[in-house]
């Protein structure tokens, strides 16, 4: 049993194949697939989906990316579709200062008013960080330390970082990039941290893990992620996809 903790299904990458993909991460034994929201239309899409699809699971959100559009009626209406209860999240939220596609004083803003909405609706929340490291923690350290904070999604700095978010009460999201021969760093952290606090994710379509690499990346490839984390702790690839499973169930609610 695997769960996939970050995909995109509703990106018109899928337009032509959607199902077969969701159908074949079954096959695959990925048992849960979370796609994310980052706006208002891919969230109603993500919506959607998980209503369609049993073992697909919605998140709502705005991304960094679009903070400079991103109103306080459209949170009001993210807000409203997160009451769903097919909705285990809100995100993908938080900073990207290597893009740069939204003003960082929009982006710091938006980002503070989604975790205290999310807060406030008792959801986990899903975290972007590219190039933001510390002014990602420290809006995340002014929300204290609690159980079911969230995950910092698609995790690209150090040991150190992990473990400072770790004792606020995240998990930490190790994408197929740990399978890339020169990401060190990430290969450091996936098999350092307590396996407790990680979770495995695709990012379809992108990132695709070797030897998929180049491709467009799909649900069942989270295999590949799990047997090189596995093969980075020294453990059995069956280990790392049962208590990966177990956290994703822990942090989303999930059924």
């Amino acid at each position: 049993m695997l769960t996939d903790s970050h995909s995109h299904l509703d990106m018109g990458d899928f337009d032509q194949d959607r199902e077969k993909v969701i159908l074949g991460a079954m096959e695959n034994g990925i048992t849960r697939i979370i796609t994310v929201g980052i706006d208002l239309k891919s969230s109603r899409k993500a919506l959607d989906l998980a209503k369609k699809y049993p073992t697909v699971f919605a998140t709502v959100g705005c991304h960094p990316h679009d903070a400079d559009r991103c109103s306080g009626e459209i949170l009001k209406r993210l807000a409203d579709l997160s009451s769903a209860r097919e909705v285990v999240a809100w995100g993908e939220i938080g900073l990207d200062f290597y893009k740069g596609y939204s003003a960082r004083e929009n982006q710091v803003e938006i980002f503070e008013q989604q975790v205290a909405m999310a807060r406030e609706l008792h959801m986990p929340v899903i975290i972007h960080d590219r190039e933001a490291h510390e002014q990602v923690l420290s809006v995340l350290k002014r929300g204290g330390k609690r159980e079911r904070q969230g995950v910092i999604h698609c995790f690209s700095g150090d040991l150190d970082l992990a473990r400072s978010f770790i004792d606020l009460g995240y998990y930490i999201s190790i994408p197929g990039t740990v399978t890339y021969k020169k990401a060190l760093m990430m290969k450091e952290v996936a098999a350092s941290i307590p396996l407790e606090r990680l979770l495995v994710e695709t990012d379809a379509p992108f990132l695709a893990p070797v030897p998929q690499r180049g491709k467009r990346n799909e649900p069942a490839f989270v295999r590949h992620t799990v047997k090189e984390i596995a093969r980075l702790r020294d453990t059995t690839f069956e280990e790392v996809a049962v208590q990966t499973t177990k956290n994703a169930v822990d942090l989303f609610g999930l059924s």
